[in-house]
C-alpha cells in the first residue's frame, strides 16, 4: 500500500480515492481538494502576479480549470506537479494577455554569464528577509524573470517545463534564472538600504 504523503497532507492512496470521488461528481470531495491545495496555489499566484486581487481571481479560475481538466490528469504523475503546471500556464497567460512588458529577450544571451544557478543562493535570500520583502522584491522584477524564479524554486519545475511554459529555449532557462536571481538580490538589497534609512530618520 502506498503511504507516501502528498503536498496536500494525504497519502497517494487517499488522494487517488478523493479524486475518484471528484470525478464521480462528489461536491464534498471537490471541496476537500480545494481546501487542501488552494492556499498553496494562492501563495504561488501571489508571487507571480502583481496584486493580491489578481492572485485571488487566478486561484478561483485555476481550480475551475482543474475541475474541468481532471479527466485528462495522468495519475502516474504527482498531482501537485500537474496542479502547478495548470497554475503556471494560467498565470503566464494572464500576464501575456495584459501585454505587460516582456523583458530579457534572447538577444543578449551571448553576453550573459553561463554559470549554473545555485538554488542555495535563493534559499539564503529567503532566510535573510521576510516573506513580504521577498514578495515585494519579486514584484519589482520583470515578468519573465519573476516567473522563472517562481516556477523553478516555488513550483519545483524542471528546465524543460519552464522553457515550455515561458516559450523560451531550454538552453536559455539557466541564464534566465541566473539573471533573475541577481535582479532579486539587487531589489532586496535596495529594500534593505531604504529600511535602514527610514529607521535612521525616525
Amino acid at each position: 500500500m502506498d503511504t507516501r504523503t502528498t503536498a496536500g497532507g494525504m497519502s497517494e492512496t487517499e488522494l487517488a480515492g478523493l479524486l475518484t470521488q471528484v470525478r464521480a461528481g462528489d461536491a464534498d470531495a471537490w471541496g476537500e481538494v480545494y481546501r487542501r491545495y488552494a492556499p498553496a496555489i494562492f501563495r504561488f499566484c501571489r508571487r507571480l502576479l502583481p496584486a493580491r486581487e489578481d492572485a485571488e481571481d487566478a486561484t478561483t479560475e485555476i481550480f475551475m480549470k482543474v475541475r474541468q481538466k481532471l479527466d485528462s490528469y495522468d495519475s502516474s504523475r504527482p498531482f501537485t506537479a500537474w496542479l502547478y503546471k495548470v497554475a503556471s500556464n494560467h498565470c503566464w497567460d494572464t500576464l501575456r494577455r495584459r501585454h505587460i512588458r516582456q523583458d530579457l529577450e534572447t538577444g543578449d544571451v551571448d553576453d550573459l554569464p553561463l554559470e549554473h544557478p545555485d538554488p542555495n543562493q535563493l534559499q539564503r535570500l529567503e532566510a535573510e528577509h521576510t516573506s513580504k520583502e521577498v514578495r515585494d522584491g519579486l514584484a519589482k522584477l520583470p515578468d519573465r524573470a519573476r516567473a522563472a524564479l517562481v516556477l523553478r524554486y516555488f513550483a519545483d519545475m524542471s528546465y524543460e517545463e519552464i522553457a515550455d511554459t515561458l516559450g523560451v529555449r531550454r538552453q536559455f532557462v539557466g541564464v534566465l534564472l541566473l539573471r533573475a536571481r541577481h535582479q532579486l538580490r539587487d531589489a532586496l538589497g535596495q529594500s534593505s538600504v531604504r529600511s535602514v534609512a527610514v529607521g535612521r530618520k525616525s
